[in-house]
Parts: structure tokens; sequence; C-alpha cells
């Protein structure tokens, strides 16, 4: 993007003066730089008339991936709707990182933006997008961090500190001569060592003095051309990534990154999820021995009716536990459909498989994970269903096919439950009947769904659906 089309473009769409476009030029002239090192697309927007919308006006891709973006974008709007960050950023100045952006190809993406100023005002953005799915090969990776900081030293020559593309990274930059002296820092290099408790100024101090581990300067030369590291000091962690530059003068370029609060994020999620299985597992506990209770009672009980009452009653409460069972182990919110199905399969075939006939029960279809207060009431709505065909559909056949079919779709998923029996006119289904009542119910208030059932000679077949 040359200087003429950024001119003519803030002349015509914003109110920037010749100082301000003058400084946008000189920050593109950077950009390339910033594209390679970071291995993202680059842009400069600027404020237009419009309080809802930026310009484009200039872009820069990397070299060593492909760009997200078939064509130029220069010239083209950016709208709050869909680039939150860019409009957030002009209108409050303060930086916004990794936020989810639609860019004007239609293509989902995670912007970082910093704001550029220019005596105290803001007049535009940089923009660092990655594609969502991005995940980079390791080696290309650092070959790209090589070739990228060589451009960047020669860069830094040309510019003043306070106007360095560096400013608008993540991670501290530092680069140091020959003699391992540091000869350019940025401003998150200084507020890094200042947390670290350095006092002095980091330009002309040595890399022994500074390096976060054991390393030295003559380690570091002889060592592979870039590299990476985790570093652990005190309760802080840092992401060091060390290249090595072919230039006359800058030999040595040390990235660093603080990751301190995504390692006590990490932390803070292997706790909460220890403490997620430990509820659930006592969940579980307490459900099954309630469930002991009903079955203990039931034994005792001379009542064939009140033994049946009990023994669907216990395993209502087991259908609940099968979900709170695979929670306890996953320590997570979310669970297999097929597992929690597959759970309440093998429960009903143990409790309610009926004396000299032969059943088969087949779990099929599709496999996603569901929200477990969504697979409680799945799992209290199969539970229902399968039991009453293995009690009622094979009165007069020895033998006897039930199948609990799984279909995802993009908004509603089904669950169809099949059997072979010998059906039931569904014009004089009892409508006092708890477990037809149970059924309804938490298919329509709990998974705001629809049930239908379809029953001839030929067997029956009970969909329902449910919300994803």
């Amino acid at each position: 993007m040359n200087s003429e089309n950024i001119y003519e473009l803030c002349k015509t769409y914003t109110n920037l003066d010749e100082d301000d476009i003058f400084k946008i030029e000189q920050m593109s002239f950077c950009i390339k730089s910033l594209a390679d090192i970071v291995n993202a697309d680059v842009f400069i927007d600027c404020p237009t008339r419009d309080a809802d919308e930026a310009i484009v006006v200039a872009e820069a891709k990397p070299v060593n991936r492909p760009s997200m973006y078939q064509n130029s974008v220069v010239g083209q709007l950016a709208l709050r709707d869909n680039e939150p960050a860019v409009l957030r950023t002009l209108d409050l100045g303060i930086a916004t990182k990794d936020l989810k952006a639609v860019t004007q190809e239609h293509i989902n993406v995670r912007q970082t933006v910093s704001p550029i100023e220019n005596k105290g005002k803001i007049i535009g953005v940089l923009i660092v997008e990655k594609d969502i799915t991005e995940k980079m090969n390791q080696t290309k990776h650092m070959e790209m961090l090589a070739k990228g900081y060589e451009e960047l030293a020669n860069t830094l020559v040309s510019l003043t500190e306070n106007e360095s593309i560096t400013d608008h990274l993540d991670e501290a930059v530092i680069i140091f001569d020959e003699e391992g002296v540091v000869r350019f820092k940025n401003p998150i290099a200084d507020l890094l060592y200042k947390k670290l408790g350095y006092k002095d100024n980091l330009i002309g101090m040595d890399y022994n003095n500074l390096a976060l581990d054991d390393t030295t300067f003559t380690d570091v030369m002889s060592s592979p051309k870039s590299n990476e590291s985790e570093v652990h000091l005190g309760k802080l962690f840092f992401k060091v990534k060390r290249v090595i530059l072919t230039d006359k003068n800058l030999k040595l370029v040390t990235m660093i990154r603080d990751i301190t609060t995504m390692k006590e994020k990490e932390k803070e999620l292997i706790l909460k999820s220890v403490a997620i299985k430990e509820i659930h597992h006592r969940v579980k506990n307490n459900l099954q021995t309630i469930a002991s209770l009903l079955r203990l009672q039931a034994r005792r009980s001379d009542n064939q009716q009140t033994k049946d009452a009990l023994n669907e009653s216990m395993n209502r409460i087991l259908s609940i536990a099968a979900t709170h069972e695979i929670l306890s182990q996953e320590g997570l919110d979310e669970v297999s459909i097929q597992e929690v199905i597959t759970n309440i399969k093998n429960n009903a075939m143990r409790y309610f498989n009926v004396a000299n006939k032969n059943i088969e029960v087949n779990v099929i279809g599709d496999n996603f994970k569901v929200s477990s207060d969504k697979a409680t009431s799945i799992a209290l709505v199969v539970n229902e269903l399968l039991q009453n065909s293995m009690q009622y559909a094979f009165i007069d056949k020895p033998s006897g096919n039930i199948d609990l079919i799984i279909k995802k779709s993009k908004i509603y998923s089904t669950i169809t439950v099949v059997d072979n029996g010998m059906g039931f006119d569904t014009n004089n289904v009892r409508k006092s009947s708890l477990g037809l009542s149970i059924v309804n119910s938490i298919v329509k208030d709990k998974l705001n769904g629809n049930i239908n059932i379809v029953s001839d000679s030929e067997g029956t077949k009970v969909l329902f659906d449910f919300k994803n």
C-alpha cells in the first residue's frame, strides 16, 4: 500500500489532518515486518466520519502462510456489528485483545487491536488478525520468526523508539548486539523487568544480567538459530523465544511473554475440575443409596403394585445417577449422549428384563456432547420409554428388539425408541399414567421439544426432539 493511496483515503473518508496522515503513512512502512513476525494478516484502520465505521487504509500479508484474504480490503469499511474490537479501540483508545470478528470476506477471525495516537488523539488502529482454527507447525513458526526479526531489526534502524512497531506487540522485545549488549527494547520489556525488580534502564545492559534462565550469551549464540522455552521465576511464568540474526550489528532478538495469568487459569480449571468430579461422585453415591433403600423396600413388600411402583422409582433415580457417574469421571459440565443412553440401557436390562424373554437393546446413531442438565432430562425420558417397551411390548412374544436411535441436526436433535413388539392403541393410553406424564412434561418443559408416538401391530416408535 503506497502513501499516495493512504493520503487519498484519509482525505476522502476521515477528518485526519496532514500530520495525522503522515503518522499513519510512517506506521504503514512497518506492518509488513509485523505480519511476518506474528504470522498473521495486519491492517491499519482509520476512523471515518461515521462513528460506527472505520476504513482500511493499509494491509500486509504474512510470507510464511496463506493470507485469509483472497482480495485486498484496502478502501473497504469495517462495521461495528462485524468488527467490535476495531470500533471499541477507536472509541476508548485502549487495546482490545483476542476478540472475535467477521471480516469483509465473511471469515471468522480473532482480532488484537492497538490504538495509534498522535498528540493525544486516536488517529487509527493497528489490527492483527488470526484464523480461529489456525494451528501452526512449530518448525515453520520458528523459521518465520527468524526471518521476521531480521526484517524487524533492519526496520528498527530507521525508526525512533517511540514510533517502533514493537510498541504494539503483546511481548517484550529486546535486541542485543554482537557483544550481548541491549541496543533496543520496547515499552513492554521495561514493564516486565520492573515487575522483576530491575531499576536501571535496560539499554546498555548485558544479556547475562537479563537472562531469565541459566543461559549465557555465548550459549545462545552457539545454539540453534531459534528456540523457545518456558521459564518459572517465583510466582511468575514466562515464555521466552530467542532468534539469532544475521545483521551486521544486531545479533539476537529475545521475545518474552508473561504467561502467569494463563498458568493461574489452567491451575484454577484443574482445581475446579477436581471439585466438580467430587461433587458429582457424591451426588451419584447418594442417589444410589436412595435407590438401594427403595429396592430393599420393594423386596419386603407383599403387594405387587407396590413392588412395581418402587422398582420404577428406583430405576428413575438410577437413570439420573448414571449421568452424574459420567460427570464424576470427566469433571466437565458436558457428557457424551451415547454414554448416557448406554448406561440407561444397562440399568434397564439389569432390572426390567423380563424372565424367559430374549430382548436385545441397541444404541445406534450419532454421538455428541450435551449439558449435564439436558443429559439428566434425556436420561429420564429414555428410561421411561425403554422401561415401557421392555415391560409391555413383548408380553405375547418370546423375543424382541429395541433400537435407541440418536440423530444430531443443526438446531434440533432427536432420539427415537423403536421396538418390534405387539403395539398398542395410542388413543386409549391412560392420561393419568405417571410414566407418560413424566415423559410429556420433561420433553416440553425441560427440553423445549416435541414428542410423537406411532404404534401398530408391527411395533411402536416414539420420537422426541430437543434443542441443541
